[in-house]
Parts: structure tokens; C-alpha cells; sequence
């Protein structure tokens, strides 16, 4: 089924993250933050390893003191995804990130983020600079309203997206200045109008990668509900390489709000899509209860498939025609279509069954190409970190 075409992603450069890449063509990351003490070293595993069975694709911790490096030290050996370190004020503390190293010899961080105006000065931020320069280690340049340069607010007035968007184009060039690139650029606040338009200007003058998200989002609901509107725009623009939904608690949700919003904006479809019509007074059948069965036996999927299930005759030959595969029912009965045509009339005590058995047929069919596009990724992540090695 042809859908609208989506804005073509920004071309950015590609960035080595340990064993992955970030930027080019690669999938848009999903990533997170602990909230524990680094430390606090079990309980921070524990907690990594909880965001990768969620999907988590690079983990970000806290390192607000010598400890927490030591804490990088004991994680890294023992989780899959990349670890990045936060660095708040101290500049002593990327510098000491950078030149840690694990039990087992590797690097403790694959990756610093800094905000370069909390660092006390910019020979500050040119000496990490250096450093992550010397140890190959790439770096996430966050810039915030809040630590704006002072010539910037006497400029502009205020914390707009401009005087952000020169703040982040400064620290670049002072970075290529001593030779270094391997950087992602973050744009965040919390006010949605402002991201968008902060990470869309600097779409237009530059191609490094960008990590996007809204923060101090809030609470679960309306934190989710804000992140996908400004994500979303953002990302449907073409713009982002990396994603965080930002959650007050567990972080564990923030992954599959991050996959949501992907699928939903058609950025990165990893599981099947089910659609239904909204309830009103024309539903002839339960729906809830079959668009509930349908998700719960369709959740260990992970191809992209479209399913519409529409529980009424008003506008559901119409809307099911637009999926990959479709229902439309009425008075106990209904009508499955694949890619817009009708292929079998049903009960609706058969419905289930028999949607689940055109979705496997459709899997088998689609099987072939999506083992096909898998190797393929593979090998062009393998190309591009040999070329960034």
C-alpha cells in the first residue's frame, strides 16, 4: 500500500559510538538515562540491563564525581550498549571519563555529554576538547537556554532559538578548530514551539547528528504526550539521529514511548501497526476486546505491518483498504482485505483467527526481503565503522 511520502532525513555525518553509528542513514537511536547513582554500580546495571531488554539502543549516566567514574568502570564490561557519560559542571570529570578504562582494558565511556556553558570558561571546553580528540572518545555538545553566553542574551534579548542555534554553531567550530568531529549536537527545551524551531534552523546550517528530545517533559501521560508532539514534529521534518523520551520515574517506559513515536511518524517501523476506529454509536461489534487480542498475540512480532480494524460499515471498506491488511465489520460480521482488496468474509467469533492467519501468511511473504534489508544494515554499519576507525 503506497502511503504519503515522508520528508527525506537530513544527510548528517556519520558518529562511532562504541560499536554502533550514529547519523547518515542509520535507524534514529532510542535512548535513555538511568536514574540511579552511578555509584552505585549493581544497582545502575540492574537498571541498564532492564532498559535493554526494553529495546534501549545507548544508556546515559550520571557522573557528577570521581565515584561514578569508577562506577563506568565497573558497568561498562557488563552491558551491550553503548554508555554515555553526563557530565554536569566539572570539566575534571570528562577529562577523567575520557582517560578511564574497565577491567578488562576498554575504554569506561563511549561517549561525554557536556554543555559546554556549565563548564567554567572555554579554555575549559577546549581542553576536553583535546582530550576526547587524543582518546578517539566522540561527544554530545548539549545546548540549553539556561547557559547561554552572556554576549548572546545582550544580543538576541532573550533564550530564543537563534541565540541557541549560534551557541551551538560556536562550540563546533571551536571543536573543528583543534581538529576534532566526532560530535552530536542537542538542542533541548522545554517549551515544544522552541525545539522545533531550534533544531529546525540548525538543520539548515549544519550536518552533524542531533540527539532530540523535549525536556522536563513532565509526568508519564503528559510527558509522553509532549514528547511526541515535539519529537514528532521534529522528527517529520526529516531531523533527528538519536531520541529520548524524557519521564519523571522508571525509565523503562521512555523506550517504548521513543518506538512509538518513530512508528507513529513512519521513521522507524519496528513491530506491526494496529489501527482502529474510534468508539461511537455505529459499532455493530466488540471492538475493544478484538483490537486488545489482536495486539496482545501480534506483540512478538517485529515486522512492519499495517492492520486496520474498523467496526463499522460507514467508512470501514474505505479506511481497512488503506492497510496492509484490514477488517471491516458490522452486525457480527465482516470483511478482510489485503492491500485494498477483499480476500475473505468472516464471523465476528472468527475474526481474530482468521486476521492472525493472513497476518502470518503475510509475514512469510515479506520474510525474505526483511532478512535481505537486516544483512544489509548490518553490512553497512560494519563499512562505516571501519571507515570511522
Amino acid at each position: 500500500m503506497a502511503y504519503a511520502t515522508t520528508t527525506p532525513r537530513h544527510k548528517t555525518k556519520e558518529v562511532g559510538i562504541g560499536d554502533h553509528v550514529i547519523g547518515g542513514e542509520t535507524p534514529i537511536a532510542v535512548q535513555s538515562m538511568t536514574t540511579t547513582n552511578t555509584f552505585d554500580a549493581q544497582a545502575t546495571l540492574e537498571q541498564i540491563q532492564r532498559l535493554e531488554e526494553a529495546g534501549c539502543e545507548v544508556v546515559r549516566v550520571t557522573v557528577p564525581k570521581k565515584e561514578d567514574v569508577e562506577g563506568c568502570q565497573a558497568i561498562r564490561d557488563r552491558i551491550k550498549i553503548p554508555l554515555i557519560a553526563d557530565i554536569h559542571y566539572d570539566y575534571r570529570m570528562a577529562l577523567a571519563c575520557l582517560d578511564a578504562r574497565t577491567p578488562s582494558g576498554r575504554r569506561a565511556v563511549d561517549k561525554i555529554r557536556i554543555n559546554p556553558g556549565n563548564l567554567g570558561g572555554a579554555e575549559r571546553f577546549k581542553e576536553v576538547v583535546r582530550k576526547a580528540r587524543d582518546a578517539g572518545v566522540p561527544m554530545r555538545i548539549g545546548v540549553n537556554s539556561g547557559s547561554l553566553e552572556k554576549d548572546l542574551i545582550d544580543k538576541y534579548g532573550f533564550p530564543c532559538p537563534e541565540a541557541m542555534v549560534e551557541s551551538a554553531l560556536r562550540y563546533i567550530e571551536t571543536a573543528e578548530g583543534l581538529g576534532y568531529k566526532q560530535m552530536i549536537v542537542s538542542l533541548k527545551a522545554s517549551h515544544v514551539p522552541t525545539a522545533v524551531e531550534c533544531y529546525t534552523q540548525y538543520a539548515r546550517q549544519c550536518d552533524y547528528p542531533t540527539h532530540v528530545g523535549i525536556t522536563e517533559a513532565g509526568s508519564r501521560e503528559y510527558g509522553t504526550l509532549k514528547s511526541a508532539a515535539g519529537i514528532g514534529a521534529i522528527v517529520l521534518r526529516g531531523i533527528g539521529d538519536t531520541i529520548r523520551v524524557s519521564l519523571l520515574g522508571d525509565p523503562v517506559p521512555e523506550i517504548a514511548a521513543g518506538f512509538d513515536i518513530l512508528r507513529a511518524c513512519d521513521r522507524r517501523v519496528t513491530k506491526p501497526e494496529v489501527v482502529a476506529c474510534p468508539t461511537c454509536g455505529r459499532l455493530d461489534i466488540d471492538l475493544e476486546r478484538i483490537v486488545a487480542e489482536v495486539e496482545d498475540r501480534m506483540k512478538h512480532l517485529k515486522n512492519p505491518i499495517r492492520v486496520s480494524i474498523l467496526g463499522c460499515l460507514v467508512n470501514g471498506f474505505g479506511e481497512a483498504k488503506e492497510a496492509d491488511l484490514g477488517i471491516a465489520a458490522g452486525a457480527g460480521k465482516g470483511i478482510i482485505f489485503k492491500r485494498g482488496v477483499p480476500i475473505r468474509h468472516v464471523k465476528e467469533a472468527e475474526m481474530v483467527d482468521a486476521l492472525l492467519e493472513e497476518v502470518a501468511r503475510f509475514e512469510e511473504e515479506v520474510k525474505p526481503l526483511a532478512s535481505y534489508l537486516e544483512k544489509e544494515k548490518q553490512k553497512q554499519n560494519k563499512a562505516s565503522l571501519t571507515v570511522l576507525n
